[in-house]
Protein backbone atom coordinates (compact mmCIF):
# COMPACT_ATOMS: atom_id res chain seq x y z
CA UNK A 1 0.00 0.00 0.00
CA UNK A 2 1.28 3.69 -0.66
CA UNK A 3 3.25 5.59 2.10
CA UNK A 4 3.14 1.66 3.94
CA UNK A 5 6.42 0.97 5.67
CA UNK A 6 8.67 -1.71 5.13
CA UNK A 7 9.10 -2.52 8.56
CA UNK A 8 6.77 -2.12 11.45
CA UNK A 9 7.41 -3.50 15.45
CA UNK A 10 5.68 -2.50 18.67
CA UNK A 11 6.71 -4.38 22.03
CA UNK A 12 8.86 -6.85 20.79
CA UNK A 13 10.27 -8.94 23.43
CA UNK A 14 12.35 -11.94 23.36
CA UNK A 15 14.22 -14.07 26.12
CA UNK A 16 16.21 -17.64 26.01
CA UNK A 17 15.49 -18.76 29.81
CA UNK A 18 16.30 -16.39 32.12
CA UNK A 19 18.05 -14.28 29.82
CA UNK A 20 15.87 -11.28 28.38
CA UNK A 21 17.70 -10.48 25.15
CA UNK A 22 14.94 -7.64 23.61
CA UNK A 23 12.48 -5.89 26.23
CA UNK A 24 10.17 -3.78 23.78
CA UNK A 25 11.76 -2.72 20.42
CA UNK A 26 9.72 -0.42 18.19
CA UNK A 27 10.82 0.09 15.31
CA UNK A 28 9.05 2.51 12.04
CA UNK A 29 11.55 2.20 8.50
CA UNK A 30 9.67 3.79 5.45
CA UNK A 31 10.42 2.54 2.52
CA UNK A 32 12.94 3.10 0.24
CA UNK A 33 15.05 4.27 3.06
CA UNK A 34 18.51 2.63 4.77
CA UNK A 35 18.02 2.13 8.64
CA UNK A 36 20.42 1.17 10.98
CA UNK A 37 20.39 -0.52 14.00
CA UNK A 38 23.45 0.34 16.20
CA UNK A 39 24.93 -0.74 19.17
CA UNK A 40 27.89 -3.31 20.85
CA UNK A 41 27.66 -7.33 20.81
CA UNK A 42 24.40 -8.39 22.85
CA UNK A 43 22.63 -5.85 22.67
CA UNK A 44 19.58 -7.31 20.62
CA UNK A 45 20.72 -6.23 17.12
CA UNK A 46 20.84 -9.94 15.85
CA UNK A 47 17.48 -11.21 17.52
CA UNK A 48 15.66 -8.30 16.27
CA UNK A 49 16.44 -9.17 12.61
CA UNK A 50 16.28 -13.00 13.51
CA UNK A 51 12.07 -12.15 14.28
CA UNK A 52 12.00 -9.79 11.51
CA UNK A 53 13.07 -12.22 9.23
CA UNK A 54 10.97 -15.08 10.65
CA UNK A 55 13.73 -16.76 11.81
CA UNK A 56 12.62 -16.51 15.38
CA UNK A 57 9.43 -15.91 16.71
CA UNK A 58 8.97 -12.87 19.67
CA UNK A 59 7.53 -13.69 22.96
CA UNK A 60 5.21 -10.72 22.69
CA UNK A 61 4.55 -7.62 20.08
CA UNK A 62 4.19 -8.05 16.87
CA UNK A 63 5.97 -6.58 13.56
CA UNK A 64 4.99 -6.31 9.91
CA UNK A 65 7.65 -6.65 6.83
CA UNK A 66 6.40 -5.65 3.49
CA UNK A 67 2.74 -5.10 4.51
CA UNK A 68 3.01 -8.80 6.07
CA UNK A 69 2.88 -9.89 9.51
CA UNK A 70 5.99 -12.14 10.26
CA UNK A 71 4.12 -14.66 12.56
CA UNK A 72 1.15 -14.99 10.45
CA UNK A 73 2.32 -14.35 6.91
CA UNK A 74 6.17 -16.46 6.98
CA UNK A 75 5.95 -17.18 3.60
CA UNK A 76 5.00 -13.69 1.84
CA UNK A 77 7.25 -12.20 4.26
CA UNK A 78 10.37 -14.45 2.92
CA UNK A 79 9.08 -13.48 -0.04
CA UNK A 80 9.95 -10.05 0.01
CA UNK A 81 13.21 -10.24 1.72
CA UNK A 82 16.69 -11.57 1.56
CA UNK A 83 18.98 -11.55 4.43
CA UNK A 84 22.74 -11.34 4.38
CA UNK A 85 23.91 -12.81 7.94
CA UNK A 86 26.85 -12.40 9.70
CA UNK A 87 28.54 -15.63 8.94
CA UNK A 88 28.51 -16.59 4.90
CA UNK A 89 26.46 -19.31 3.53
CA UNK A 90 28.89 -19.80 0.47
CA UNK A 91 29.67 -23.83 -0.87
CA UNK A 92 34.02 -22.84 -0.73
CA UNK A 93 33.85 -26.14 -3.71
CA UNK A 94 31.97 -24.50 -6.04
CA UNK A 95 33.21 -21.26 -7.79
CA UNK A 96 32.06 -17.98 -7.48
CA UNK A 97 29.35 -18.53 -10.50
CA UNK A 98 28.61 -21.61 -9.27
CA UNK A 99 27.45 -20.75 -6.26
CA UNK A 100 25.42 -17.48 -7.94
CA UNK A 101 24.26 -20.29 -10.80
CA UNK A 102 22.63 -22.98 -7.91
CA UNK A 103 21.23 -20.26 -5.78
CA UNK A 104 19.58 -18.84 -8.77
CA UNK A 105 18.44 -22.45 -9.76
CA UNK A 106 17.16 -22.91 -6.33
CA UNK A 107 15.51 -19.52 -6.59
CA UNK A 108 13.70 -21.61 -9.59
CA UNK A 109 15.27 -19.03 -12.61
CA UNK A 110 16.19 -21.25 -15.61
CA UNK A 111 19.29 -22.42 -16.14
CA UNK A 112 19.71 -20.03 -19.15
CA UNK A 113 18.25 -17.51 -16.85
CA UNK A 114 20.72 -18.42 -14.19
CA UNK A 115 23.22 -18.03 -15.89
CA UNK A 116 22.91 -14.09 -17.41
CA UNK A 117 21.90 -13.54 -13.83
CA UNK A 118 25.18 -14.74 -12.07
CA UNK A 119 27.19 -13.00 -14.49
CA UNK A 120 25.11 -9.87 -13.86
CA UNK A 121 25.93 -10.11 -10.52
CA UNK A 122 29.54 -10.75 -10.72
CA UNK A 123 29.78 -7.84 -12.87
CA UNK A 124 27.63 -5.86 -10.24
CA UNK A 125 30.02 -6.74 -7.82
CA UNK A 126 33.47 -6.48 -9.40
CA UNK A 127 33.94 -10.25 -9.29
CA UNK A 128 34.18 -11.34 -13.05
CA UNK A 129 37.80 -12.15 -12.75
CA UNK A 130 37.38 -14.18 -10.03
CA UNK A 131 33.68 -16.18 -10.87
CA UNK A 132 35.73 -19.11 -12.38
CA UNK A 133 37.57 -19.46 -8.83
CA UNK A 134 36.77 -22.06 -6.39
CA UNK A 135 35.74 -19.80 -3.37
CA UNK A 136 38.48 -21.32 -0.69
CA UNK A 137 40.80 -18.93 -2.29
CA UNK A 138 38.52 -15.78 -2.08
CA UNK A 139 39.50 -12.89 0.37
CA UNK A 140 37.09 -11.92 3.22
CA UNK A 141 36.12 -8.99 1.91
CA UNK A 142 35.33 -11.04 -1.76
CA UNK A 143 33.78 -13.67 0.11
CA UNK A 144 30.83 -11.09 1.85
CA UNK A 145 30.43 -9.39 -1.83
CA UNK A 146 29.70 -12.32 -3.51
CA UNK A 147 27.21 -13.58 -0.59
CA UNK A 148 25.66 -10.33 -0.94
CA UNK A 149 25.28 -10.84 -4.54
CA UNK A 150 23.52 -14.00 -3.97
CA UNK A 151 21.09 -12.43 -1.59
CA UNK A 152 19.84 -10.06 -4.74
CA UNK A 153 19.62 -13.21 -7.10
CA UNK A 154 15.57 -11.96 -6.90
CA UNK A 155 16.01 -8.51 -6.27
CA UNK A 156 14.08 -8.24 -2.74
CA UNK A 157 11.77 -5.27 -1.40
CA UNK A 158 13.50 -5.48 1.92
CA UNK A 159 17.25 -6.14 2.76
CA UNK A 160 18.64 -6.95 5.87
CA UNK A 161 22.00 -6.95 5.95
CA UNK A 162 23.07 -8.26 9.86
CA UNK A 163 26.89 -6.66 10.48
CA UNK A 164 27.68 -7.30 6.82
CA UNK A 165 31.25 -5.49 7.42
CA UNK A 166 32.50 -7.33 11.13
CA UNK A 167 35.76 -8.89 10.72
CA UNK A 168 36.95 -6.61 6.94
CA UNK A 169 40.09 -4.60 6.68
CA UNK A 170 39.33 -1.10 5.82
CA UNK A 171 39.80 -1.53 2.31
CA UNK A 172 37.22 -4.11 1.98
CA UNK A 173 34.62 -2.29 4.70
CA UNK A 174 35.15 0.92 2.12
CA UNK A 175 34.51 -1.53 -0.82
CA UNK A 176 30.95 -3.12 0.99
CA UNK A 177 29.92 0.95 1.54
CA UNK A 178 30.00 1.97 -1.89
CA UNK A 179 28.10 -1.68 -2.75
CA UNK A 180 25.47 -0.90 -0.22
CA UNK A 181 25.36 2.93 -1.37
CA UNK A 182 24.64 1.85 -4.65
CA UNK A 183 21.63 -0.72 -3.51
CA UNK A 184 19.81 2.26 -1.96
CA UNK A 185 19.61 4.15 -5.35
CA UNK A 186 17.53 1.01 -6.62
CA UNK A 187 14.90 1.49 -3.98
CA UNK A 188 15.49 -1.15 -1.98
CA UNK A 189 14.76 -0.73 1.79
CA UNK A 190 18.05 -1.75 3.96
CA UNK A 191 17.52 -2.59 7.64
CA UNK A 192 21.49 -2.66 8.73
CA UNK A 193 22.84 -3.57 11.93
CA UNK A 194 26.49 -2.23 12.89
CA UNK A 195 28.89 -1.67 15.58
CA UNK A 196 30.82 0.72 13.39
CA UNK A 197 29.90 4.27 13.80
CA UNK A 198 31.36 5.90 10.88
CA UNK A 199 29.07 2.67 8.97
CA UNK A 200 26.01 4.27 10.23
CA UNK A 201 26.83 7.00 10.23
CA UNK A 202 27.77 7.44 6.70
CA UNK A 203 25.07 4.88 4.81
CA UNK A 204 21.76 5.55 7.11
CA UNK A 205 18.61 7.54 6.34
CA UNK A 206 18.18 7.44 10.39
CA UNK A 207 19.88 5.29 13.38
CA UNK A 208 18.05 3.51 16.31
CA UNK A 209 20.67 3.71 19.34
CA UNK A 210 20.40 -0.29 20.60
CA UNK A 211 21.31 -1.19 24.13
CA UNK A 212 20.78 -4.07 26.89
CA UNK A 213 17.44 -5.08 24.62
CA UNK A 214 16.38 -1.79 24.25
CA UNK A 215 16.02 1.50 21.82
CA UNK A 216 17.64 4.38 23.84
CA UNK A 217 17.76 6.60 20.93
CA UNK A 218 16.78 6.98 17.38
CA UNK A 219 17.00 9.52 15.01
CA UNK A 220 19.37 10.99 11.78
CA UNK A 221 22.95 11.24 12.76
CA UNK A 222 22.65 14.99 13.24
CA UNK A 223 19.89 14.73 15.27
CA UNK A 224 21.37 12.07 17.54
CA UNK A 225 24.37 14.32 17.86
CA UNK A 226 22.76 17.26 18.81
CA UNK A 227 22.02 15.85 21.90
CA UNK A 228 25.44 15.85 23.30
CA UNK A 229 25.50 19.77 22.34
CA UNK A 230 27.01 18.57 18.69
CA UNK A 231 30.73 18.79 20.02
CA UNK A 232 33.27 17.99 22.36
CA UNK A 233 35.99 19.34 24.54
CA UNK A 234 38.46 17.17 25.09
CA UNK A 235 41.07 17.98 28.36
CA UNK A 236 44.58 16.55 29.21
CA UNK A 237 45.55 17.49 32.74
CA UNK A 238 48.34 17.61 33.90
CA UNK A 239 48.55 14.69 36.21
CA UNK A 240 46.52 12.08 38.47
CA UNK A 241 45.61 14.41 41.28
CA UNK A 242 43.86 16.73 38.78
CA UNK A 243 41.82 14.35 37.34
CA UNK A 244 40.67 12.96 40.06
CA UNK A 245 39.56 16.58 40.88
CA UNK A 246 37.82 17.04 37.77
CA UNK A 247 35.92 13.74 37.55
CA UNK A 248 34.62 14.11 41.10
CA UNK A 249 33.31 17.64 40.04
CA UNK A 250 32.02 16.79 36.46
CA UNK A 251 30.79 13.35 37.76
CA UNK A 252 28.13 12.61 34.96
CA UNK A 253 29.36 15.45 33.03
CA UNK A 254 32.49 13.81 32.13
CA UNK A 255 32.82 11.62 28.89
CA UNK A 256 35.30 9.34 27.81
CA UNK A 257 37.29 9.45 31.30
CA UNK A 258 41.01 7.65 31.25
CA UNK A 259 42.70 7.92 34.36
CA UNK A 260 45.92 6.51 33.24
CA UNK A 261 46.35 8.90 30.21
CA UNK A 262 45.10 11.89 32.27
CA UNK A 263 42.72 12.68 29.65
CA UNK A 264 38.30 13.52 30.09
CA UNK A 265 35.72 15.27 27.93
CA UNK A 266 33.07 17.47 28.40
CA UNK A 267 29.92 18.48 25.99
CA UNK A 268 30.02 21.47 24.45
CA UNK A 269 28.28 23.54 21.67
CA UNK A 270 31.66 24.37 20.34
CA UNK A 271 31.72 27.98 20.29
CA UNK A 272 34.36 30.47 21.63
CA UNK A 273 32.63 31.63 24.73
CA UNK A 274 31.16 28.15 25.57
CA UNK A 275 34.81 26.64 25.63
CA UNK A 276 36.34 29.83 27.50
CA UNK A 277 33.29 29.29 30.31
CA UNK A 278 33.97 25.96 30.73
CA UNK A 279 37.46 26.22 31.05
CA UNK A 280 37.14 29.02 33.49
CA UNK A 281 34.50 26.87 35.43
CA UNK A 282 36.33 23.43 34.86
CA UNK A 283 40.09 24.87 35.73
CA UNK A 284 39.76 28.33 37.56
CA UNK A 285 43.47 29.00 38.57
CA UNK A 286 44.67 27.10 35.20
CA UNK A 287 47.13 24.49 36.89
CA UNK A 288 44.59 21.37 36.12
CA UNK A 289 44.37 21.32 32.41
CA UNK A 290 47.67 20.87 30.23
CA UNK A 291 45.92 20.80 26.98
CA UNK A 292 42.34 20.73 25.11
CA UNK A 293 40.90 20.57 21.91
CA UNK A 294 36.99 20.94 19.99
CA UNK A 295 36.02 17.93 18.02
CA UNK A 296 32.63 17.34 16.74
CA UNK A 297 30.36 15.06 18.60
CA UNK A 298 30.73 11.42 17.41
CA UNK A 299 27.65 8.76 18.00
CA UNK A 300 29.80 7.43 20.17
CA UNK A 301 29.43 10.59 22.70
CA UNK A 302 25.67 10.34 22.23
CA UNK A 303 25.71 6.33 22.84
CA UNK A 304 28.20 7.29 26.39
CA UNK A 305 25.60 10.10 27.40
CA UNK A 306 22.93 7.83 27.15
CA UNK A 307 23.82 4.36 28.54
CA UNK A 308 27.59 5.30 30.28
CA UNK A 309 29.70 3.26 27.68
CA UNK A 310 30.85 3.26 24.00
CA UNK A 311 29.52 0.91 21.23
CA UNK A 312 32.79 -0.92 21.24
CA UNK A 313 32.16 -2.17 24.74
CA UNK A 314 31.98 -6.17 24.11
CA UNK A 315 28.67 -6.84 26.31
CA UNK A 316 27.79 -10.93 27.22
CA UNK A 317 26.66 -12.34 23.99
CA UNK A 318 22.99 -13.55 23.33
CA UNK A 319 22.78 -17.01 23.08
CA UNK A 320 24.71 -19.06 20.03
CA UNK A 321 22.36 -18.65 17.01
CA UNK A 322 20.57 -15.87 18.11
Amino acid sequence: MPGEPAIEATGLTKSYGSVRVLTGIDLHVPSGSVFSLLGPNGAGKTTTVRILTTLTSPDAGSARVAGHDVVRDRALVRRNISLTGQDTALDELQTGMENLRMMARLCRLSSRAATARAGELLEQFDLVEAGSRRIATYSGGMRRRLDLAASLIVPPTVLFLDEPTTGLDPRSRAAMWTVITELTRSGVTILLTTQYLEEADRLADRIALVDGGRIVAEGTATQLKQQVSGHRLDLTLTGADAFDALAAHLRDRALLPDRERHTLSVATDGSAGHVRALLDELDPDRTAVARFSVHSASLDDVFLALTGHATTTTHDKEPVGV
